[in-house]
């Protein structure tokens, strides 16, 4: 594997821009972002290919509803047997509702970030498949609260005024109404997310549909901020190359203004209120290791209604937005986003369940009462 400083990794000033036009307007024709960047389309096509089949940058899509209230997002700690973390990592990475997986410092081996449908699918998850894995010597979970800001919204910013031209326009009348997402929309959005730059009419032949049908029903969602894009770059040439996640405690009076000014700082991807003790968590990507202290003094002074009681840095984001990446951060290959299911998981319960509905043995019953 080549190193960062290889000459042939270097990017240039266009490629941010590239990566920041498509930040803000990640559908958008060739023509359009080429215009941004003062260079005609082809060019940023071009440009973009290199950088995509390079790994340096990518983009995902996934429903917004894995974001919104409804759903339960968790943050589950995982500690390692020796010598298994890699087994165990390659093991969850390919878990579909597994967004983000980072080996990090600190109190735990692993951090997996993880959607479900509800609280018995979350348990489920923990007891019969965790909970099975031989790698794995124990595990601690948090859910979000709330889900302030996340990695969508974080943008290199290297573009400037020029930019302000792929703002989405917003459209005229009420915004859309939201609604549940169909099957057929679900469909749609995993065909997409295996690559959202896609002509229509290729989403549709894959998809098996009329193209002016996705046409129109990309149109809808895309209006209707129902589908999630972000467009990501290899962290290390990304010029902020560390994130750190950050656990703190918030008095509840103080935690909406808190939010507030955490959400807007320039360095953080994602901020959430949480269900523990420490009921804030903050990723934030600083540009070295050296940064942290600085970055945690400014915090202080910033909000010093929050006090800081962990901290852990990935060494090796091995997931990103469902994206698996080398340890450079480099895209290796997707892995489609959607609500875990597991048949042997579902027997392993069904057992568990009929044992709880039996009538406990005589030798149980002797042994409860001698307790009693």
């Amino acid at each position: 594997m080549r190193g960062p400083e290889s000459q042939e990794t270097r990017l240039s000033e266009l490629d941010y821009q590239l990566v920041t036009a498509l930040q803000v307007a990640p559908r958008a024709d060739w023509q359009r972002i080429g215009a941004a960047l003062g260079v005609d389309g082809s060019t940023a096509a071009r440009r973009w290919n290199r950088l995509h089949r390079s790994g340096h940058a990518w983009i995902s899509c996934f429903p917004a509803q894995l974001a919104v209230a409804g759903i339960v997002l968790a943050f589950i700690e995982i500690d390692c047997v020796a010598g298994r973390l890699h087994e165990v990592a390659a093991e969850v990475a390919e878990d579909q509702h597994v967004m983000t997986l980072e080996h990090v410092t600190g109190a735990r081996d692993l951090l997996v970030t993880a959607f479900f449908p509800d609280h018995v699918q979350l348990a489920r998850y923990l007891g019969f498949r965790l909970g099975t894995l031989p790698g794995i010597a124990a595990t601690r979970t948090q859910i979000a609260v709330t889900l302030h800001t996340e990695g969508s919204r974080w943008r290199l910013d290297r573009l400037g005024e020029p930019g302000e031209q792929l703002q989405p326009r917003p459209a005229p009348g009420p915004p859309p109404a939201s609604r549940p997402l169909s099957a057929d929309d679900l469909h749609l959005i995993r065909v997409l997310a295996e690559d959202p730059r896609r002509p229509a009419a290729r989403i549709a032949e894959l998809a098996g549909m009329n193209a002016t049908t996705v046409r129109r029903r990309l149109d809808r969602l895309d209006a209707s901020r129902m589908i999630v894009y972000r467009c990501e770059i290899a962290r290390y040439a990304s010029g902020w190359p560390i994130s750190v996640s950050l656990w703190g405690s918030v008095p509840p009076a103080e935690t909406s203004r808190v939010v507030a000014q955490l959400s807007g700082m320039r360095e953080t991807r994602l901020c959430a209120t949480l269900s523990g003790t420490a009921n804030l968590l903050i990723v934030v990507w600083l540009r070295s290791v050296q940064e942290i202290a600085a970055f945690e003094a400014r915090l202080a002074a910033r909000v010093p209604e929050m006090t800081v009681t962990d901290r852990a840095v990935a060494l090796w984001v091995m997931k990103l937005g469902g994206h698996l990446l080398d340890p450079l951060g480099r895209n290796l290959r997707p892995v489609p986003l959607d609500f875990w299911s597991d048949p042997d998981a579902d027997v392993a319960e069904n057992e568990l369940l009929e044992r709880l509905r039996g009538t406990p043995s005589p030798e149980s019953v002797r042994t409860g009462d001698r307790r009693l």
